[in-house]
This record gives structure tokens, sequence and C-alpha cells, in this order.
């Protein structure tokens, strides 16, 4: 189950992508918002909490650039957000970094790229091997 939410800067790009989870059969939870102006600590909070209560097992969240979103949503144990831009970097922030939520600005980027970036994201798994041990050093900065 994957959690998404958006402020306002992000909320096209959020219609984009959940209308591609739902033709693609991916079962999601919508965090807000609604087109509403909203301030995206409050949704980064909302989609975060569906990932660390076990609800989900990752999130996606929209804003102008992705940056707001990131810095909020890493700011809680247990969360590792990545703002990308491009496929190699979904793909790669999933296989090394076992990221558990994509951020991506509406106003950044396209649809069209974007439910690329979401599908390299969503279809990679984290390898595991050498990266675990760089994996528990980030885990070890919680809370510092």
């Amino acid at each position: 189950m994957i959690a998404i939410g958006c402020d306002h800067g992000g909320y096209e790009l959020k219609l984009a992508v959940e209308s591609n989870l739902k033709e693609q059969g991916v079962d999601f939870i919508d965090c807000g918002c609604g087109g509403e102006k909203v301030d995206y600590p409050d949704i980064a909070v909302k989609v975060c909490e569906e990932i660390t209560s076990g609800e989900c097992d990752k999130g996606i969240l929209i804003c102008g650039t992705g940056i707001g979103m990131s810095m909020c949503a890493n700011k809680i144990a247990g969360i590792r957000a990545a703002v990308c831009g491009d496929t190699f970097s979904a793909k790669y922030t999933r296989l090394h970094n076992d990221a558990n939520v994509l951020c991506m600005g509406g106003r950044v980027i396209g649809a069209g790229l974007a439910l690329e970036i979401v599908r390299e994201f969503l279809n990679n798994e984290f390898e595991g091997g050498r990266h675990v041990a760089r994996l528990d050093k980030m885990k070890n900065l919680e809370g510092k």
C-alpha cells in the first residue's frame, strides 16, 4: 500500500499519479490535499505516519519542488525520503538507499516524467549487501 499526499503546488501532479496508480491496480491512501492551500509539513506528517504505523510500505509526497516535503519527511524517524527528478535517481534511491518516500516537484517536472519516476521507485527493491552497513549508519543518525 502506498500513501500519497501533496500541497497545493503538487495537486495537479498528484491527480496524474493517482490516476496512473489506479490504472496499474496499485492500492493507495490519499492523505491530502484536495487542491486547497495547505502547509506541506502537515501533509508530510500524514503520509509518514501511514508508513511508520505499518499501514503503508512506501509514500509519495509532492509539493512545488519536492524539497520542502523531503526536508519535513526526513525529520521523522524511520523515514528515508528522496527528491527525484529523473528515473536513474528513483531507481537507485530504492536499490542503494532503501528510500521509503519519493518526493517530487509539481512545478519542476511534468506528468509523463513523474509517472516514469514513480514506476522506477515502486518497481525496485533494496539490494541489501554492501548497502546494509551504510543504511545502519544512516539509521544511527536519527535523533542526533
